[in-house]
């Protein structure tokens, strides 16, 4: 929407209106007064509509019918957001530890629209996965298969695969699960053999290859993307009696002015060229896609100070409660609860964590904030407080599932 470089993130349920920040509808000055910070807003109506959206490039390449959506839950475990996804019916859960897999159930999902995939399973790990027969489990070890079809000979399950190839946001290593380091995550080509081998021992059906290589890429990453499915192919033409190929998630939104969004009909083409031609479900775990954009962390402005020569602006949390920053190198950018004209100079926003990586964002173009009580933090629906602790007991905050409404259009 707007023209303005340090306001890109603009767009119609997340923008000024009036001089005032809105989100899906409700002024944020008055969530903030309502809702002591650090706190975090979500938009149902942005979830929905990024769900939608996802269907629909489904759709379009050929796979209407023929595709499945499972929302990883790890990206945010919150409880009303779990509610609502569960009554849409517009998507199952993708589930990595049995607790989730337990609370997806509370909150209304089917097993049967539940997809388990997680590492390093321990005994007590398959003695709560065994409660709940309906839930389809990929396994990503060797070890997982033989245990599993010792409790559950002829059971249905999937194989979580190691294509040995990544992909994420800008070849960031840290948001990488496959490539040229040997990860822990699936089986790799040189395993697989056994792998069938056990299957067949203990009499599984193997309905799904899986694989999940890599978070955050955004179109300029297609053709790595593509490289990754290629490379799948060599999996399922070992097993010509799967019947599903869940490509994980991974799909990124904007972090800065440099981001165009994902382009989700090259995307869905992508998918085309390499399944169209196959009898298979296509099944996708998006958890960034689905709800990062659509939460907003809003925190009380402490500081904004010259240290030496550089400016900083201090809040109230840091990275114990949204770790993305800090860990993985997506910066958050902040805006002010109300458009402020007038000059801007670079400020390093940093928490309240006694340390040295709780930096918020780097360099951001920030106006004189003498009359701002408080900063809001973008793109923090996803990975923030799902990943939360305690540290130096600063954990605490709040969270809101914003209604839907039209009051601030």
């Amino acid at each position: 929407m707007s023209t303005d470089p340090d306001q890109w993130w603009q767009r119609d349920d997340l923008s000024y209106r009036d001089g005032r920040l809105q989100i899906a509808g409700h002024w944020v000055d008055e969530l903030a007064a309502r809702h002591p910070a650090p706190a975090f807003f979500y938009s149902p109506a942005r979830v929905r509509a990024n769900l939608a959206r996802l269907h629909a490039a489904l759709d379009k390449a050929g796979f209407g019918g023929r595709h499945r959506i499972f929302y990883a839950m790890k990206a945010n475990r919150f409880e009303p957001l779990l509610r609502m996804l569960a009554e849409s019916g517009a998507c199952g859960i993708d589930a990595c530890s049995p607790a989730e897999v337990a609370l997806a159930v509370r909150c209304g999902f089917r097993e049967e629209d539940i997809s388990f995939t997680a590492t390093s399973l321990s005994r007590g790990d398959f003695d709560l996965l065994a409660r709940h027969p309906g839930v389809h489990k990929n396994f990503d070890s060797l070890h997982a298969l033989r245990e599993w079809g010792r409790r559950r000979p002829g059971d249905r399950v999937g194989i979580r695969v190691n294509p040995a190839v990544g992909v994420s946001r800008a070849q960031n290593d840290k948001l990488q699960y496959c490539g040229g380091t040997v990860t822990k995550f699936g089986i790799y080509q040189e395993q697989f053999a056994e792998a069938l081998e056990i299957c067949r021992q203990n009499s599984l059906n193997l309905t799904t290859i899986h694989f999940h290589t890599g978070c955050g890429y955004l179109t300029p990453q297609l053709e790595q993307w593509s490289a990754v499915l290629e490379t799948s192919l060599w999996f399922l033409d070992q097993a010509p009696g799967v019947t599903c190929v869940n490509v994980g998630g991974g799909l990124g939104v904007p972090h800065v002015a440099a981001d165009a969004p994902l382009d989700l009909a090259a995307w869905g083409q992508v998918l085309r060229q390499r399944f169209h031609h196959r009898d298979l479900e296509v099944q996708v775990e998006p958890g960034d896609y689905m709800v990062k954009d659509a939460g907003l962390l809003v925190l009380e402005k402490t500081y904004d100070e010259i240290k030496r020569d550089q400016r900083f602006v201090g809040v109230n949390a840091g990275f114990s409660i949204a770790p993305e920053p800090a860990h993985y190198g997506l910066p958050f950018q902040p805006v002010t609860l109300r458009r402020v004209t007038g000059p801007r100079a670079p400020a390093t926003v940093a928490g309240n964590i006694n340390e040295a990586l709780d930096i918020w964002y780097r360099d951001a173009q920030l106006p004189d904030l003498s009359q701002e009580t408080h900063l809001a933090l973008i793109n923090a629906g996803a990975y923030s407080t799902s990943m939360a602790s305690n540290h130096c007991m600063r954990g605490s905050f709040a969270e809101v599932l914003l209604e839907d409404s039209d009051s601030a259009a």
